[in-house]
């Protein structure tokens, strides 16, 4: 591939640090002093077809924006602003990208696959499956992967075969449901058949939302904008959510809630546009100069420009979290690191999903939980529920909202070493998938 413009610069700078990886030797005191039983990952090599090749389609799909832009510095996009050191314009789609690049740092890699606990597969799933979304084959979506198991059925077929694929995983950048079309339906309905393939079955899906049910998949954080490099910047940007002033008692950053149809985005503006006038007020024991503040962010204004909707975050004591097109959100991730705490309406937002990363037990210590049904169809109100919790008990929930935005946001390639020893979101899947196959390659039940 010849480097002669920017966006093909990106893909052969990224192309020549994952050819790099086969170069390791297998040997483990050669590559990482820490104890690697059962931490073994063996990255399979696949032609480029199915991951690099696939970001020169980045600006071909007319119905979603072009993501070339968001290409640069391995997936996490461009800085905010010249001077950022740790905030991009990222895109989510590219999670599978920035995964990869991360994956090149694991400190217990081996080219044999035979050493192997787990083989990563490098495959942007999210990103060929637009091809049958919004591309040229969108009338063959159940033939998604098919290709890529071809592929791995042909080539080495012994580290498949070895465990049927039980010891595989890969990253994909959509929830579950984009994948879960099943096969025998006529006409197709909206996704690709990717998980219902039974070629796949064992395979371990990271997604961003996984199903009510855990079979293949294990939910991940979305890609946020925060990326730091070094332990010095994430302490500086803890300190800076630590001393925000919390202006603004609750907050909706999103879409939606005007159609005539009653549903939680509906109520949430209903209440807050009349409430938002109020100033000045102690709410729930703190002051405020501001009871509910909306940014909107309808047509995707904020995907790609986190200013619009952190500094908002940063003054809010409470980020209200509904669901969408889909329970699960982005912004919950944006809120943890904004040091704002969560409110919920469904469980299926983040409780039954993110167990790696948010343990189910400690829902209560860090978010708030109201069902949607209350409020939409019998009028309980917000405020009131937000309002009836103790100071004490919100500054408490404050803290543990603080001590996760390790755990969900994803730093930087190519980290301080210090830093590299606090675990970040990719090391924590990383862990979960290495327990997850241990445990059913040992004959246990799944690790969620």
């Amino acid at each position: 591939m010849a480097c002669k413009s920017n966006f093909f610069f990106i893909l052969c700078v990224f192309s020549f640090s994952v050819n790099s990886i086969f170069s390791l030797r297998s040997e483990p005191q050669s590559l990482i002093e820490t104890d690697c039983t059962n931490r073994w990952i063996h990255i399979r090599r696949l032609p480029s077809r199915f991951n690099l090749d696939l970001l020169t389609n980045c600006s071909e799909y007319t119905l979603i924006e072009d993501f070339c832009p968001y290409l640069a510095n391995h997936g996490l996009g461009p800085k905010t602003h010249n001077r950022s050191q740790s905030w991009y314009r990222s895109d989510p789609l590219l999670l599978e990208v920035t995964f990869h690049r991360r994956m090149l740092e694991y400190p217990c890699l081996t080219a044999d696959p035979n050493l192997a606990t787990a083989i990563y597969l490098p495959y942007y799933a999210a990103i060929d499956s637009l091809r049958y979304l919004y591309g040229p084959d969108v009338n063959n979506s159940m033939e998604h992967g098919l290709e890529l198991f071809d592929y791995l059925q042909e080539n080495d077929f012994k580290i498949w075969e070895r465990n049927n694929g039980m010891d595989h995983f890969l990253v994909m950048a959509r929830p579950a449901w984009d994948f879960s079309q099943p096969l025998d339906f006529d006409p197709p309905v909206w996704g690709t058949s990717l998980l219902e393939l039974p070629e796949f079955y064992n395979v371990t899906a990271l997604v961003v939302e996984g199903r009510t049910w855990p079979w293949q998949e294990q939910a991940v954080p979305y890609l946020t904008s925060f990326h730091p490099p070094s332990l010095a910047l994430f302490y500086s940007w803890l300190k800076r959510v630590k001393g925000s002033r919390r202006t603004t008692f609750m907050l909706f950053a999103g879409g939606g809630g005007i159609s005539a149809t009653p549903n939680i985005r509906r109520s949430i503006r209903n209440e807050c546009e009349n409430t938002s006038n109020s100033t000045s007020t102690s709410m729930g024991g703190f002051f405020c100069t501001k009871v509910c503040d909306l940014v909107d962010c309808s047509n995707g204004i904020c995907e790609h420009d986190p200013i619009r909707y952190m500094r908002p975050m940063l003054q809010a004591n409470f980020c209200l979290q509904p669901p969408g097109d889909t329970p699960t959100r982005r912004s919950t991730f944006d809120a943890i690191i904004a040091g704002c705490i969560p409110v919920f309406f469904e469980d299926v937002s983040a409780k039954s999903q993110y167990r790696w990363h948010l343990p189910e037990e400690i829902y209560g210590e860090f978010s708030v939980f109201i069902p949607k049904e209350e409020v939409v169809y019998k009028g309980l109100r917000i405020l009131d529920v937000l309002t009836s919790i103790p100071s004490d008990q919100v500054r408490k929930m404050r803290e543990k909202v603080l001590g996760l935005i390790h755990r969900v946001s994803y730093k930087k390639h190519g980290s301080s070493l210090g830093f590299r020893a606090k675990m970040d979101a990719f090391d924590i899947a990383v862990e979960g998938a290495l327990k997850r196959i241990n445990t059913r390659l040992n004959g246990g039940e799944f690790y969620y």
